[in-house]
C-alpha cells in the first residue's frame, strides 16, 4: 500500500480520498476496521475508563503480573510503586504465576498504603469449589489484602471450563460465596484460544442467570486478521456493558518479531478498542516508562492509522503463526499442570 502524502490540488487526493483509500485497501487484505473506542485525547495526565457496567475508574493501562517474576523482586517491586505513582490503578496476577512468587512480590509492593490505590484482580484455576477456594486464599495471603476487586477464573480454553464451573460443587460457588463474604467483589473470567470459547462462557453464565463483570483476551492488531476475539467477542462484550480487559497486547513479544509493528503501535492499536484497560508486562523501568509515556499521550488512532497498521500485518497473521497462545500449548498453563484444575 502506498502511504504517499495527499498533494496540492490538479489531480491529487484529498485527505478524505486518501482515507478512503487506506480503508479500502484494509477490506481488500480481508480485515474490517475495528470497534473504536470514544477517549479524550492525552494531555500528559493518566487517561481512565469504566469498567464496563461496574461503574469502577480505571487506567487506560494496567501493570501484568507475570512479568514481575522475570527480574529482581527489588526491581518488580520498584516497577509496581513507579506505575502507581504515575496514575496506574489497574493491577493484574494470578495464582500460579511463577509459583506465587508475583503475587508475593507485588504484595510487598502493595504495603505502605499503595493497595487503597489501586483496583487489585487476580486469577485462580480451580475448577470445583474445594480448588477455587484454596487458592483464592492463598492468593489474598500473598497479595497481603483482605479482599480482591476482581477475582477471574484463569484459563478458559477448554469448551468443557464453562460446564464444570457452573456445575454443582463447581468453583463459581467458591467465587460468589467470597464475593458474599466481602472477599471479593466483582467476578470474571480470562482465555487466550479461542473466541468460540468465551462466547461459550458468556452463554454458560447466562443460562445459570450468572451476570460476568469482566472478560479478558488478547486484543492486538494480529488479532484482528485470525479467530479474532476482537471480532467476535469484543462486539458482544460491548453491548452486554462487561468490562473489558485487553490482555498480550504484543502477544507476549511474539508480534514484535514479524517486524511489522512497534511495541509502541501494539500498545496504541489495543488503546484505540474500546478496551476498560490494556494490561501490559513490564520486566524493566525501560519497558514501563515505554508504557507510561504511550499511555499519557495517547491520541486514539484514526482509521487511516488503524488501516495502515492490519495492512501491514495481514500478511502475517493470516495462519496464526504470531499468536502462539491460540496454535500451541506453550502459553497453557493449565494444559500443562492439569493438577492446578482440582
Amino acid at each position: 500500500m502506498s502511504t504517499a502524502r495527499p498533494r496540492g490540488r490538479r489531480g491529487a487526493l484529498t485527505r478524505r480520498q486518501f482515507i478512503a483509500l487506506t480503508v479500502a485497501g484494509a477490506s481488500a487484505a480481508g480485515v474490517s476496521l475495528p470497534l473504536l473506542a470514544d477517549t479524550k485525547a492525552g494531555g500528559g495526565r493518566m487517561p481512565y475508563r469504566t469498567l464496563g457496567r461496574t461503574g469502577e475508574q480505571v487506567s487506560i493501562i494496567g501493570i501484568g503480573g507475570a512479568h514481575l517474576g522475570l527480574t529482581s523482586e527489588q526491581e518488580s517491586i520498584r516497577i509496581v510503586r513507579t506505575a502507581i505513582d504515575h496514575g496506574v490503578n489497574f493491577m493484574d496476577n494470578s495464582w500460579d504465576y511463577s509459583g506465587g512468587q508475583c503475587e508475593e512480590r507485588m504484595g510487598k509492593a502493595l504495603r505502605g498504603g499503595y493497595r487503597e490505590k489501586v483496583f487489585l484482580m487476580t486469577k485462580i484455576d480451580g475448577r470445583d469449589r474445594k480448588t477455587a477456594a484454596r487458592q483464592l486464599d492463598e492468593s489474598l495471603k500473598r497479595l497481603q489484602t483482605d479482599h480482591l476487586d476482581l477475582i477471574q477464573f484463569h484459563e478458559i480454553i477448554r469448551m468443557s471450563d464453562p460446564e464444570r464451573l457452573f456445575a454443582p460443587g463447581g468453583g463459581m460457588e467458591a467465587a460468589v460465596a467470597a464475593r458474599d463474604a466481602g472477599k471479593v467483589r466483582y467476578i470474571g473470567f480470562t482465555g487466550h484460544k479461542s473466541p468460540a470459547i468465551h462466547l461459550h462462557m458468556l452463554k454458560t453464565a447466562t443460562e445459570h442467570h450468572f451476570n460476568i463483570d469482566a472478560v479478558q483476551m488478547p486484543l492486538n492488531p494480529m488479532d484482528a486478521h485470525y479467530d479474532s476475539f476482537e471480532r467476535l467477542v469484543l462486539p458482544v462484550l460491548v453491548k452486554r456493558q462487561i468490562g473489558v480487559l485487553a490482555m498480550k497486547p504484543m502477544g507476549g513479544g511474539v508480534l514484535l518479531r514479524s517486524g511489522a509493528v512497534t511495541p509502541v503501535q501494539c500498545l496504541q492499536y489495543a488503546m484505540t478498542l474500546p478496551a476498560s484497560v490494556v494490561i501490559t508486562g513490564c520486566d524493566s523501568m525501560t519497558v514501563l516508562s515505554q508504557a507510561l509515556n504511550t499511555a499519557r499521550n495517547f491520541r486514539p488512532l484514526t482509521r487511516m492509522q488503524v488501516a495502515a497498521i492490519l495492512n501491514a500485518t495481514a500478511k502475517y497473521a493470516g495462519n496464526g503463526r504470531y499468536e502462539l497462545y491460540k496454535t500451541t500449548t506453550h502459553f497453557d498453563g493449565t494444559t500443562q499442570n492439569p493438577q492446578w484444575l482440582g
